[in-house]
């Protein structure tokens, strides 16, 4: 991963001085108003509300690919290059958005690390020991935040997702203070949708039979989980790549059968298999959950926004839960 993101800095270092002798600038059509960049699909959904037209917002993430493993291309840092904002989660999710901006030659662009005023928490190693600590993101309780077990998942935290918003809000303002007045009233709309979809998943998830949320996958929900009180269990680390073990797997099918659930969940755009064969082991039906990080080219195209998404988690958390309606 480092040997690819030094790659990629030589080559726009390398394309620059070349152009800088010389060479003939490729045509590039005239854009209009501020061009923002964001990496993830919260920080876009949120960024697009935000700009309400005064703004082109873009996103990096192509659909469908997974961001724990994403490498940014050579025509992705030209791409923020030109840009005038670039919005990233933090250096927990996009470890190569730091190196890579030091090597853009924009003096105009401002870069947000919107995960910044976020409390950060631990997440579970492959044994599923849930490190139930926080950390904030200027380095309180003499933690190395460099550490690699932070759960970069901050934006399912819906009290952490209006501080994104807080953090975006203030990037769009010194990009572009003339509409400074539109943004803030755009966010403020944002801040009470968050805080009514907060309500809605805490009086919702209430009064359920169960408080265990068992997850055949990597450990994405733990924000989530932490902030409504349910007794989190992932079959792997926060790495959508980690390795679960035989023994994690078992230890996972004997939680199952234990704790008397009817269901596991899986995460959309994740292969569901191993989780579809662990439920079967189990004898219990599979739910899926979105992790919110990027949407399918269908959603894309359908419009979906991060608020779809967090409703329809909702109607899943509370059939497998078993919570009475409200």
């Amino acid at each position: 991963m480092k040997s690819r993101i030094n790659i990629v800095i030589i080559f726009f270092a390398c394309c620059a001085v070349l152009c800088a002798a010389g060479c003939k600038k490729a045509e590039v059509k005239p854009v209009v108003g501020l061009q923002v960049i964001t990496t993830l699909f919260p920080l876009y959904d949120f960024a697009r509300t935000i700009a309400g037209g005064k703004a082109q917002v873009t996103m990096l993430l192509p659909p469908g690919v997974e961001p724990h493993t994403f490498e940014p291309k050579p025509e992705d840092m030209i791409r923020i290059s030109h840009a005038g904002l670039f919005i990233y989660t933090s250096k927990y999710m996009e470890p190569w958005a730091e190196k890579i901006i030091t090597g853009i030659d924009n003096k105009f662009l401002r870069v947000v690390n919107a995960g910044e005023r976020v409390t950060y928490r631990a997440g579970a190693d492959e044994d599923d020991h849930d490190h139930d600590h926080d950390h904030k993101a200027g380095g309180e309780h003499g933690h190395d935040h460099d550490h690699k077990g932070m759960d970069p998942h901050i934006w399912l935290d819906f009290a952490n997702a209006a501080l994104i918003v807080d953090t975006i809000l203030d990037g769009f303002i010194a990009a572009d203070p003339a509409n400074g007045a539109l943004y803030r009233q755009n966010a403020e709309t944002l801040k009470t949708r968050l805080a009514a979809l907060d309500e809605r998943y805490r009086n919702s998830l209430a009064g359920c039979s169960t408080r265990k949320l068992l997850h055949g996958g990597h450990y994405t929900f733990g924000y989530l989980a932490h902030r409504y009180k349910l007794d989190y269990h992932a079959l792997s680390g926060i790495s959508s790549d980690s390795e679960p073990s035989a023994v994690r797997m078992a230890a996972l099918i004997r939680e199952i059968k234990s704790s008397g659930t009817e269901f596991l969940f899986a995460e959309e755009l994740l292969s569901p298999r191993l989780t579809e064969t662990l439920a079967q082991e189990a004898g219990v039906g599979v739910l899926m959950l979105h992790g919110a990080h990027n949407l399918s080219r269908a959603d894309m195209s359908r419009g979906v926004t991060f608020f779809d998404l967090m409703e329809r988690n909702l109607e899943q958390l509370k059939k497998g839960l078993k919570c009475r309606a409200q």
